[in-house]
């Protein structure tokens, strides 16, 4: 039973302080700087739709590959253009 409780106790404690550290650091955030990160999503979300298209329509995937670095060059990082975040 104590067991159970400590166990409770410990994953509520964490909760607690990831939603507080996370919340902290959004609140360190300028409106602009989240209007750019929304921005740096969309273009990402939509480099990374027309590369599920491109396999879709029977690309070779080293093609799409390609074509998703293209699309992503200067916003992602990795060879899968991957979420950086510049602030």
């Amino acid at each position: 039973m104590k067991l159970f409780f400590a166990s409770k106790l410990v994953s509520f404690l964490t909760a607690v302080a990831l939603s507080t550290s996370m919340s902290m650091a959004f609140a360190q955030h300028s409106d602009k700087e989240i209007k750019e990160d929304v921005q740096r999503h969309r273009a990402m979300a939509a480099a990374h739709e027309d590369a599920a298209k491109c396999l879709e329509g029977g690309q070779k995937p080293d093609a799409c590959v390609k074509q998703l670095q293209a699309a992503c060059k200067g916003l992602g990082i990795g060879k899968y253009c991957g979420m950086r975040h510049a602030h």
